[in-house]
């Protein structure tokens, strides 16, 4: 069974028992690692990725990529500048491809509760919103008023005078 795998902005395609070279992944070497972002699985296809499908994969080392040298130069204007890095990587192991139905039940209902978490608080975001922006329309309402107010009373004073 083969799978494609998303980690590191790239997509691998990957049986048991590959060892791949990733972008750095953080761990020990010996240590093992989930992939959970699965695009295909067998003949399985996600949209865009296949709830509960896991690759699980053994850390064998951390190790940096060989030196890119970057070069800019513009002609003619005396203008060069060399720089350089090497890219950290991962080298994992593919010890196991699964979906199994359990965990996809375990995570409908993970997803069940936060939903229903997200519901209870949600009225209460909302009074909170909504208490905000009367707040916000009073002290407008207020401050136009003062100067309407201030307005009035300087009209009325003219024409107290006339």
């Amino acid at each position: 069974m083969h799978a494609v795998l998303k980690t590191g902005g790239k997509q691998y395609r990957v049986t048991k028992d590959d060892v791949i070279t990733i972008e750095r992944v953080n761990g020990e070497p010996g240590s093992e690692v989930s992939f959970e972002e699965i695009l295909i699985l067998g003949d399985k296809v996600g949209s865009p990725f296949i709830k509960g499908a896991v690759v699980s994969a053994e850390i064998l080392e951390q190790k940096k990529d060989n030196k890119i040298i970057v070069f800019k130069k513009k002609r003619r204007k005396d203008y060069k500048r060399t720089l350089g890095h090497k890219q950290m990587h991962t080298v994992v192991k593919i010890t196991s491809i699964s979906s199994s139905a359990n965990k996809k039940k375990v995570d409908e209902k993970k997803v069940s509760e936060r939903q229903d978490k997200s519901t209870e608080t949600e009225p209460n975001k909302n009074k909170a919103v909504a208490k905000k922006a009367v707040v916000k329309k009073k002290t407008a309402t207020k401050k136009t008023a003062g100067k309407a107010k201030a307005g009035e009373k300087a009209a009325n004073t003219k024409k107290d005078n006339k």
